[in-house]
């Protein structure tokens, strides 16, 4: 059946027949996909096993990048369907992303084999290759833009703003997460040579606000900018993200829950097994579709057993950050052995997919 002029399918339709129909004639006319295509899989709620009746179709793949892409004038970063909510990266995007633990990304090497719609001989070399992505970037990746996204939905759910000061530690703790992450990808800053702090504020119209005490020396200008820019960020996107919530009905409210709890457990698998685990096995399932059912929201807001098992996944979550036998970031020797690989072939025997 059709909804505002987007797909929506059954549990039981098979999605190989749904990329065959007109629909999707773009994934065959495109020049830029057909035979280019790596990979191709089911994402969103039908990727994590949380779909229901109305539940829409999300579609996420990478592509080869052309040869002149590599060595010309060309560019591609990712081509998008929105009639369809179909996204396709370019390869030398993806990697970019996967460096990073990107949530959105890496969830496609974690997909069960019959959740790919097309899978050609790169995209099983991409997915033999996925432990080359996984380091403690996870960390800041899922678990603190989890915990983050949290206290966000917290503040947007309540009805009632939190008092300043209190939004302000909300904040802090989300910037302390940013700057950890920060200071494991740049060696050249020492630790504790940037202090972020609340104090009293300046400002005539708060009580509270964020200050930071930073001594550098010698520090290359672009990672000063770098630093700036992460910080800001949160800022931006924690005031941002609070607003749109707000407006947000319950239902909507309730599986932005679920999707925070899911960001979690996904990377507790990470960080412990070293395991990309996309679908969630039953019981993860179970409890993360009574969170989407609404059985802990009440009079629009999310009630205390709600936070009683954030705060237990948040324990887990940071105790598995803590025993990670994981490298802090990527080997990129063997990372750049892989692309330069991939890439190769492409230039010398324009390799398709």
């Amino acid at each position: 059946m059709q909804r505002d002029g987007r797909k929506w399918v059954t549990v039981q339709q098979n999605f190989k027949e749904l990329i065959d129909s007109t629909e999707y004639d773009f994934l065959r006319r495109n020049p830029r996909l057909g035979p280019r295509i790596m990979l191709l899989g089911v994402s969103g709620s039908y990727g994590y096993g949380t779909n229901r009746e109305g539940s829409d179709v999300d579609l996420r793949g990478v592509a080869l990048n052309l040869a002149s892409d590599l060595i010309g004038l060309t560019e591609f970063e990712q081509y998008e369907d929105r009639g369809t909510d179909t996204v396709i990266y370019g390869f030398n995007k993806l990697i970019r992303l996967l460096l990073n633990c990107n949530p959105n990304t890496i969830e496609m090497l974690g997909l069960d084999e019959d959740q790919y719609l097309i899978l050609s001989e790169t995209g099983r070399e991409l997915l033999e290759h996925k432990e080359l992505f996984l380091s403690k970037r996870a960390a800041a990746s899922f678990g603190h833009y989890a915990d983050a996204q949290l206290r966000r939905l917290q503040n947007a759910i309540a009805r009632d703003s939190l008092p300043q000061a209190e939004r302000e530690q909300h904040i802090l703790r989300s910037l302390h997460h940013a700057m950890e992450d920060f200071e494991r990808r740049h060696e050249e800053i020492n630790k504790g040579a940037v202090r972020l702090y609340a104090d009293q504020a300046v400002a005539d119209d708060s009580d509270t606000e964020i200050f930071i005490d930073a001594e550098l020396r010698h520090f290359p200008l672009r990672s000063y900018g770098d630093m700036v820019n992460s910080l800001n960020s949160v800022v931006r996107n924690y005031d941002r993200i609070g607003k749109r919530n707000h407006k947000k009905d319950d239902n909507h409210l309730n599986k932005h829950a679920m999707h925070l709890i899911r960001l979690f457990l996904m990377g507790i698998d990470i960080l412990e097994e070293a395991q990309i685990r996309t679908h969630r096995p039953a019981g993860d399932l179970e409890l993360l579709r009574r969170i989407r059912n609404g059985e802990y929201m009440k009079d629009g807001v999310l009630v205390p057993e709600f936070y009683a098992i954030v705060a237990e996944y948040e324990k887990r979550f940071e105790e598995a950050e803590r025993r990670s036998c994981l490298p802090d970031a990527p080997d990129m020797e063997r990372v750049e052995a892989f692309v330069e690989r991939i890439n190769r072939r492409v230039i010398l025997e324009d390799v398709r997919a």
